[in-house]
């Protein structure tokens, strides 16, 4: 048997994850690179505290809760329902489900095969290393015995890139004239010590801009989500708004699911800073033209 599993941050189910989700993703070394475990947790203990309440009121705007893990779900039952070949199941890093009761429900035998599918167009060790890493110490701990294979970066793959093209210009209008690229920041600290993020994500704005400039007047990259005072990467897409002189396109690209960044951070609190209009474009989620992606991968 071939099992998929799709890897992700998560989204918090209920407010009560909101610390618990802060308290991982703060723990996690990739994410603050402290290399003194006691001091790293003491610092991930402060972040915790000083940002749990502007979480659990922006999580109590979205409905309680993020759309991620309910959006994922529907897309593993839509696989499982057309593919028999693989069964498709996913995990989150930082709160339910996580790997080890993920893994835990299957009984893998020597002759199947694990398929670790990180959601990250773009690699970074902050999340895709992050994540696979986390994947595979869980499965060793469960002395697995299936072959394992992971599914890496994919913002070249031709079929990816015709879906979001499709996606974006199936919801331009005539008064689109501006089309801006959302990535989520890192700080800059992070790119200097040779992670790719940065780099995948530039390249990736370069393919799609080759056949997408003659339908927009402007194609802007930004990047959003900053927190904490050191340098992040630039220029913010909150700024980008802040100054827009047309109506704009907002696509998230660093995201196959629909998440607090994209439902609250693009689709609410920036709307409160933007100079124009501009509309939201839906992540991937579980729409046939991702499904059709997911199964050419395999």
């Amino acid at each position: 048997m071939k099992y998929v599993f799709f890897l992700n941050m998560g989204g918090v189910n209920q407010l009560s994850e909101c610390e618990v989700f802060l308290k991982n993703m703060f723990n996690d070394p990739y994410i603050l690179d402290i290399k003194n475990a006691l001091l790293r947790k003491f610092v991930a203990f402060m972040i915790r505290k000083s940002r749990l309440k502007a979480m659990i009121k922006n999580y109590e705007k979205m409905g309680g809760k993020s759309p991620l893990t309910q959006i994922t779900q529907s897309l593993c039952n839509k696989l499982n329902s057309q593919n028999k070949q693989y069964h498709f199941d996913f995990i989150s890093l930082y709160v339910p489900p996580f790997a080890c009761d993920v893994f835990g429900k299957y009984n893998f035998k020597k002759e199947d095969e694990v398929i670790l599918f990180p959601l990250y167009p773009h690699h970074s060790k902050t999340t895709t290393t992050s994540s696979v890493e986390s994947a595979r110490m869980n499965l060793t701990k469960l002395k697995n015995q299936a072959n394992i294979r992971v599914i890496d970066t994919f913002y070249k793959d031709e079929i990816y890139n015709k879906m979001i093209i499709e996606h974006i210009l199936k919801q331009k209008k005539h008064e689109h004239k501006i089309l801006i690229f959302s990535a989520h920041s890192l700080p800059i600290s992070i790119i200097k010590k040779g992670d790719l993020y940065e780099k995948h994500i530039k390249d990736h704005v370069d393919i799609l801009k080759k056949a997408l400039k003659s339908h927009f007047d402007e194609i802007v990259l930004s990047y959003q989500s900053k927190l904490g005072p050191v340098k992040w990467l630039e220029p913010s897409t909150s700024e980008i708004l802040s100054k827009l002189e047309s109506k704009a396109l907002i696509y998230p690209i660093s995201f196959c699911i629909d998440c607090s960044e994209t439902i609250f951070e693009l689709g609410m609190e920036y709307k409160h800073l933007a100079k124009q209009e501009y509309d939201l474009i839906a992540c991937p989620n579980d729409s046939v033209e991702f499904i059709d992606f997911i199964i050419s991968r395999l």
